[in-house]
């Protein structure tokens, strides 16, 4: 059951394309067209709905931008309809809207359900909406990646759980080993910053200093080189405030303020105000008696000692000397050595950490030498079923005597420690297993099976891709495929056959095929042309679906280039009727 259906697509200003509407069937859909109709855009549009890249050479001359809209038909709890509710996007009646716009300057945006989201959120929707197959995935399905990807995809679970487990041990070995090289290559380096760790802590461990020392020791060194100057200042400030006893006739301001307290203090109860004035005068007495005490007591106590002087400076020295290397401030020094001590120990304990290091790695390495075997087994299993279903599909496809088989081997090394052990071996590794696929194709009895890239040639290559899709069909099914021109190359029988394989693949999924082909065409449920007007573009009238007498001319101008041959109508009457033949009765 199809779960979700590009029903229609809206395309403006893109390519030659000025404005049309794309009509698609649930089932199988054919596009044909005049080269250089623009039949191909049709394929670029669902490409730039489903996030492909947007290229603004696209954007028609003379066009700001060009949109392409798609109206989907999704279930509701299709992967798609709860993926684009997670972004907040509304269905409306099961209808999905997407659209894409991308502006002559090179700027694209993206909408989804009337919300706006990155064009990267179209491109997670494409993997469970459609499969786009043309004349470069062909190329792909060259390439031994591709393969090994297909097969996997084919495996299913089997495959994927312990490749997942195998991934992340992968990836842990990779991080072990990069650690370890780093620890076993730089042991030199690592030992002369150790050296240096240890010379500096030894540095600062010999002199000991102790927070805050350096801020008092350049106070006190300041109060020492100064120490005769400032009991100058504090003997002549206690004279001043106090009296010196070597002068008894001299004024202070003792003796001053205390005669003011007498003089106000005898006539305080006739006025308030004059009695808190008194008070006042009194305590400045008080404040000027402690002062001039201190005073005393701070000359007394300032001992200007040379020795205690040296000694303060000869620490500061000391204290100097550190902090030039390791901080501006002996807390910077502190900081500093408490920081090396942390690493000075991880340096000592590389040792050991390397031997964990070590341990790991074997682990690791015997771990995925274990999953790379299971793989491996999954992987040829699935290998033979692969190759047995597109083996059959060949059959069907005008290649009765073709035969695919799936290479899958080990390449040995002679170096065990730059692989891993499998099956008592040691064989290269990478990130998806120790395994290398390869599609091989014999086409014909007592051909030797080679690399598809070497052994098929453009119609056969474009068959064995039909076939692997729809072995994928019955295995992991999308909701609709795209084809453009896949069949090139191929005409004749071969040309029916892909038309009948095409057909039994719309029973299950939406097929929109981009085709040449009338052969193909003849099986389609709903049969598109791409015309132009007179003035080079495609407007909106300018893709019409072909019923009846008009899709009977339209198989005629496929056929001979001729829509009024009798002859060529006739071809066409009859592959119409055929199609419906097979596909009513089945391939």
């Amino acid at each position: 059951m199809v779960v979700s259906v590009l029903e229609e697509m809206r395309i403006r200003s893109l390519g030659v394309i000025d404005d049309a509407v794309v009509e698609l069937s649930p089932g199988f859909t054919a596009v044909t067209g005049e080269t250089g109709a623009g039949k191909t855009m049709v394929v670029t549009s669902l490409g730039l709905l489903l996030g492909g890249r947007a290229d603004p050479a696209l954007v028609r001359m003379g066009a700001r931008s060009a949109v392409v809209e798609g109206r989907l038909a999704v279930g509701p709890a299709s992967p798609v309809a709860l993926r684009a509710e997670e972004a907040g996007a509304e269905l409306d009646d099961g209808t999905l809207l997407i659209s894409r716009t991308l502006s002559a300057e090179g700027r694209s945006r993206a909408h989804l359900g009337g919300r706006s989201v990155p064009v990267g959120l179209l491109g997670e929707l494409a993997d469970d909406l459609v499969a786009v197959h043309g004349q470069t995935d062909q190329q792909g399905l060259l390439r031994p990646a591709r393969q090994r990807q297909a097969l996997d995809r084919y495996a299913g679970d089997a495959v994927a759980a312990p490749l997942a487990k195998y991934a992340d041990a992968y990836r842990r070995l990779r991080t072990v080993t990069a650690e370890l090289t780093e620890l076993t290559t730089r042991a030199r380096e690592r030992a002369q910053e150790a050296d240096l760790l240890r010379f500096g802590l030894d540095e600062v461990a010999a002199v000991e200093p102790v927070p805050g020392e350096d801020a008092e020791l350049a106070a006190e060194a300041e109060r020492l080189g100064h120490a005769e100057a400032l009991a100058s200042a504090a003997t002549a400030a206690h004279a001043a405030l106090a009296g010196n006893p070597e002068d008894p006739e001299g004024i202070d301001a003792a003796t001053l303020v205390a005669g003011a307290h007498r003089a106000v203090e005898a006539v305080r109860s006739h006025d308030p105000a004059l009695a808190a004035l008194a008070d006042r005068i009194g305590e400045i007495g008080i404040l000027l008696s402690d002062v001039a005490g201190e005073l005393a007591g701070y000359a007394s106590d300032l001992d200007a000692d040379p020795l205690r002087l040296a000694a303060v400076e000869e620490r500061r020295a000391a204290l100097t000397q550190l902090t030039r290397k390791y901080g501006q401030d002996i807390a910077e020094v502190l900081a500093w050595a408490e920081r090396s001590a942390a690493r000075l120990g991880e340096l000592d304990g590389d040792d050991e950490r390397i031997e964990e290091l070590t341990a790991e790695r074997d682990a690791l390495r015997a771990e995925l030498g274990g999953l790379a075997q299971v793989v491996s087994d999954a992987r040829a299993e699935a290998a033979e079923r692969f190759a047995a279903a597109v083996t059959a599909e060949l059959a069907e496809l005008a290649m009765p005597h073709a035969r695919v088989t799936f290479a899958v081997r080990q390449t040995e090394v002679a170096d065990a420690e730059s692989g891993i052990d499998v099956g008592g071996r040691a064989v290269a590794y990478g990130p998806h297993g120790a395994d290398e696929v390869e599609l091989l194709l014999a086409p014909h009895p007592g051909a030797v099976p080679r690399p598809i890239a070497k052994g098929a040639s453009g119609g056969e290559l474009s068959r064995v891709m039909l076939a692997v899709e729809v072995v994928f069909a019955g295995s992991a099914p999308v909701p609709t495929y795209l084809f453009d021109e896949v069949d090139a190359g191929v005409g004749g029988k071969a040309a029916v056959e892909v038309g009948r394989r095409l057909a039994r693949l719309a029973r299950t999924a939406q097929v929109v095929v981009v085709t040449h082909l009338p052969q193909v065409a003849a099986f389609a449920d709903r049969h598109l042309v791409v015309e132009k007007t007179h003035e080079g573009s495609v407007t909106r009238s300018g893709v019409k679906a072909m019923e009846g007498e008009d899709r009977v001319r339209e198989l005629s101008r496929m056929l001979a280039g001729q829509e009024d041959s009798e002859l060529a109508r006739a071809h066409a009457e009859e592959l119409l009727a055929a199609a419906r033949v097979a596909s009513g009765g089945g391939a």
